[in-house]
This record gives structure tokens, C-alpha cells and sequence, in this order.
């Protein structure tokens, strides 16, 4: 459904260069008798939730890392999640502790991620370690941001110099993402909901980094000619019109949805890309998500 002037960035194949990359360091750490571990834990019972955590382990296990995965009931309270976190930070097998978020309401999240050793928190919410982002002394990053940013260096994207326009302010994107982009020599623009004229500072976006979780909001009003457009969002689609209207000529689309009763589209309608006249987009699925996981992995080795 896209014109051909429009780069697909194939996140699924750059996700393979760098797992392949991380196999290499894995067997090297084997042969020293070293085997990197990732304890992942679950609270409740939230499908997707289920399906990220399954996927992780999964590829742990495709590389050679030790994987394991704490399930615990969605009645759990903070002071009980905290108690298995301090467990697992004085295990010298466990190199990462991944906290799958969201949490159930009772829990505060905050406290919790802050419990995780900043030396063990491979998904790189914790303060200390965004204070180390912030002072460009990274130790671990974000795992999505710092995918993003192997996309773009991978595809030859050029940051530098450039106008990046980041839509969304989360600890889990968007903050580390303007970090990053940042350090990079991107000049860089955080909008939100409260940001006035979000339209044209986002059209006037080299790089456009839409992460704020609502489904199919940045048209082609937002978007600049020739512009990078990067698609963090993950979004679903359960009503056949829905999928209709915004894929009106993806046959495998519509297909996929038969199958499965839905479809994922990211924060960005697709139908602007190629209205635009965007260079290069990262479709969902596809585009980010594969990064996610592969950073995870590469962060615990």
C-alpha cells in the first residue's frame, strides 16, 4: 500500500544482524565458563504481557543464555515483589532482572523498579541508571529506544545536525529516546499531550520518533517530505472496518485479521506515510519490536 519511494525499514532482519552478534559473545563467554542469565518476572495474568515474556525467554534460550521466569498472582503486593527482586539482585547466575510492566494497580511501580540492582536492570528504567544516560555515561539504555537507534544507524540514517521530534515522554521511551537522539547531535523537540501546535513542530521533524500509545494518530499533517518516520506504538485492531479503513489495499492484512480476529498498527496512520512523501518508516508489525527484545538479550550479555 506504499508508494515506492518509501523505505520499509525491516527491523526483523536488523534484529537477526544483532542477534547473530550476540551468539558470537555468548559462545565466547561460554568457552570461559561464564553463561549470562535473565530472570524475568511476571505479575497477573495480562495476555500481552504473557506473549513479550514467552518471546524473551524464547530467544534467551535460542542464544544460549539461562532464562527463568517468576510467575506470581495478580493479588501479589509490593512489599512480596519486592522481597523475590532482592533474592534474585544477590544471585551471581541472574546478570538481568527484567520487571515485565504493566504491574497491577495495588503495586507501586516506582518503588518497585528502584529496588532492581542498577547493575542488573537491563530494561534501564532505573533512576540511577537514566542519570547515567543523562550525563552521556550510559550503562544500560532503554531497550526500545535503543533499538530505534540501531535502526537508524544500520539503514544510514544520519542523526547529526538533524531536527528530531520525539512524541511521547515516557521513562520507557520517550525520555531516554531524546536522550539518545541527543548524544547523537539530533537536535531535539519532546512534544505531548499538553503541547501546543503538535502538527506543525512535527512536520517540521528530519526524524519523527511517534510513542505516545494512541492508535493511528499521526497523519500526514505530521509528517515532513522526505522525512524519517519512526513507529513505536503498538495498538490493536478488533473491528473489520477499523482494518478496512486504514489498511484499504493490504489483502494480507485483511487476511491476517480473518485468521486471527485482529491486527496490530502502530501510533501512526499508514495512509499518510505515502501521502507525505516520508523516505523512510518503520511499519508495525515488524519495524520496532524486534529491536526490543534483541537490545534486552544484548543488555544481560
Amino acid at each position: 500500500m506504499f508508494a515506492n519511494r518509501v523505505n520499509l525499514l525491516d527491523g526483523i532482519a536488523i534484529a537477526k544482524q544483532i542477534k547473530e552478534e550476540i551468539s558470537t559473545e555468548v559462545k565466547d563467554l561460554l568457552l570461559k565458563g561464564i553463561k549470562p542469565g535473565l530472570a524475568a518476572i511476571l505479575v497477573g495474568d495480562n495476555p500481552a504481557s504473557k506473549v513479550y515474556v514467552a518471546s524473551k525467554t524464547k530467544t534467551c534460550e535460542q542464544l544460549g543464555l539461562h532464562s527463568e521466569t517468576h510467575l506470581l498472582g495478580s493479588e501479589t503486593t509490593t512489599n512480596e515483589l519486592i522481597g523475590l527482586i532482592k533474592q534474585l539482585n544477590q544471585r551471581d547466575n541472574i546478570d538481568g532482572i527484567l520487571v515485565q510492566m504493566p504491574l497491577p494497580s495495588q503495586i507501586d511501580s516506582d518503588i518497585v523498579l528502584e529496588a532492581v540492582d542498577p547493575s542488573k536492570d537491563v530494561d534501564g528504567f532505573h533512576p540511577e541508571n537514566i542519570g547515567k544516560l543523562a550525563l552521556k555515561q550510559p550503562r544500560f539504555v532503554a531497550c526500545t529506544p535503543a533499538g530505534v537507534m540501531e535502526i537508524l544507524k544500520r539503514s544510514n540514517i544520519g542523526i547529526a545536525g538533524k531536527h528530531a521530534v520525539v512524541i511521547g515522554r515516557s521513562r520507557i521511551v520517550g525520555i531516554p529516546m531524546s536522550l539518545l537522539l541527543t548524544h547523537a547531535d539530533a537536535t531535539v523537540t519532546i512534544c505531548h499531550s499538553k503541547t501546543s501546535g503538535l502538527a506543525e513542530i512535527a512536520s517540521s521533524a528530519d526524524i519523527l520518533i511517534a510513542a505516545m500509545g494512541r492508535t493511528a494518530f499521526i497523519a500526514a499533517k505530521h509528517i515532513k517530505q522526505g522525512a524519517a518516520v519512526i513507529d513505536v506504538g503498538i495498538n490493536r485492531l478488533d473491528k473489520r472496518e477499523d482494518v478496512l479503513k486504514y489498511f484499504p489495499e493490504d489483502q494480507k492484512r485483511l487476511d491476517d485479521f480473518e485468521r486471527k480476529g485482529s491486527v496490530l498498527i502502530g501510533d501512526v496512520d499508514p495512509r499518510g506515510i505515502s501521502e507525505a512523501g516520508a523516505a523512510h518508516f518503520t511499519p508495525v508489525p515488524g519495524g520496532v519490536g524486534p529491536l526490543t527484545i534483541a537490545m534486552l538479550i544484548k543488555n544481560t550479555v
